[in-house]
């Protein structure tokens, strides 16, 4: 990571502030008119150094400026030595404090960089990013987790191309978090297998079912009840859309006028199945035909955290309103996202109660004639959006 300006300053008037404390207490001491020692307080100028950096040269530097400082510069006075020798010996103890201190901190720091390269690993083996086009839609996604420290929890999604279609799932598992982390693996795991395996989305249903069931689960498991919700969606290559849903927010259409203005719209109200591992599948899982979407239109596929995250006065965020005016203008999946990204940040003042996933994807591809209504002709074709 590149730092900042601002972060470059800050870090360098935290490398000199031992040298500023030492001359400051020097100062102090030679144009005190009282004739009160000050020397003592040259002891805090390692502890600073270690507060201040952590590391181990920057201690040592604020001791011996520390220890140089006490070299008589004005007259003697009666019981000076005294008052160095025991400051001295007071510097070399912290010195040796703030060494010790400052060895174990810049351990501490390694390992704590350490594991977050394992979590950013992690992260991209488990929600790896999309490709920007995938058969002819422009994807992108976001995800925000509630855990402090976390870069994935319990939210999953993944669209692959197939020979069936573009194949999209979009998942949350009960909880959010580190905990979630096995059942999120099990089933992108073996979506990324059905999705070109089985022939009809009920088959990708029923193995990811049984990949739930099949997860690895704590030795201590929790006595609540554990399911994860999972939409399916299936981009034909025309621009007929299927779906799945077990227990899942439907997903939402967002169109953009001539004029630039755009409305979002739910693209189903019907009642899903239960959440995978509260029931079994029924023999033939519905197959429900959503919508058409046309060359330019956007759809949108979220987890019930975006939808239910409220503000400081308990009212919801209002994800309808925000998609459609994310999507004014101009811009493609990417810009949508960030967009509702930093509305629900806005909306929460930053702090997610739930873990938070979008997915976005644009039909870029070309309008044809064969898809153009009875009557009407077409010479060239035209790419929407």
């Amino acid at each position: 990571m590149i730092p900042t300006r601002a972060a470059r300053y800050r870090h360098g008037a935290i490398l000199v502030l031992p040298g500023v404390w030492v001359a400051a207490v020097v100062t102090w001491e030679l144009l005190s008119p009282l004739g009160t020692h000050f020397v003592q307080l040259l002891a805090a100028a390692p502890a600073i150094a270690c507060a201040g950096t952590g590391r181990r040269q920057c201690v040592l530097l604020g001791g011996g400026c520390a220890l140089f400082a006490l070299v008589p510069l004005g007259p003697s006075r009666h019981g000076d030595q005294d008052v160095r020798l025991g400051t001295c010996c007071a510097i070399l103890v912290v010195i040796a404090a703030s060494y010790l201190t400052s060895r174990r901190g810049l351990r501490l720091t390694r390992e704590v960089e350490r594991f977050r390269e394992i979590a950013a690993t992690t992260q991209h083996v488990l929600l790896r990013p999309l490709p920007s086009l995938l058969d002819g839609l422009a994807l992108a996604a976001g995800h925000l987790s509630a855990s402090e420290g976390a870069l994935v929890g319990g939210d999953l999604y993944e669209a692959l191309a197939t020979r069936h279609g573009v194949r999209v799932v979009m998942g949350d598992v009960r909880g959010h978090g580190l905990p979630a982390l096995a059942t999120v693996a099990a089933l992108l795991g073996s979506f990324r297998e059905a999705a070109y395996d089985e022939p009809e989305l009920p088959g990708v249903l029923r193995r990811l079912e049984r990949a739930f069931h099949r997860r690895p689960v704590p030795e201590e498991p929790s006595s609540d009840e554990e399911f994860a919700t999972v939409l399916l969606l299936e981009i034909r290559p025309g621009t007929e859309v299927v779906a799945l849903n077990c227990g899942h927010p439907w997903p939402h259409r967002v169109v953009r006028a001539a004029d630039g203005s755009a409305h979002a719209d739910v693209l189903s109200c019907d009642e899903p199945l239960p959440p995978l591992g509260l029931f079994p599948l029924p023999a033939e899982p519905p197959v429900r035909v959503l919508a058409r979407l046309l060359p330019g239109e956007f759809l949108v596929l979220h987890t019930d955290g975006v939808e239910d995250a409220r503000d400081t006065a308990d009212v919801f965020f209002p994800f309808s309103r925000a998609l459609a005016e994310a999507g004014r203008g101009v811009g493609g999946p990417a810009v949508l996202v960030e967009r509702v990204r930093a509305a629900l940040l806005r909306h929460t003042r930053g702090v997610v109660a739930d873990d938070c996933a979008l997915l976005a994807l644009r039909n870029d591809r070309p309008r044809c004639v064969g898809a153009l209504p009875p009557g009407v002709a077409g010479a060239v074709p035209v790419v929407g959006g």
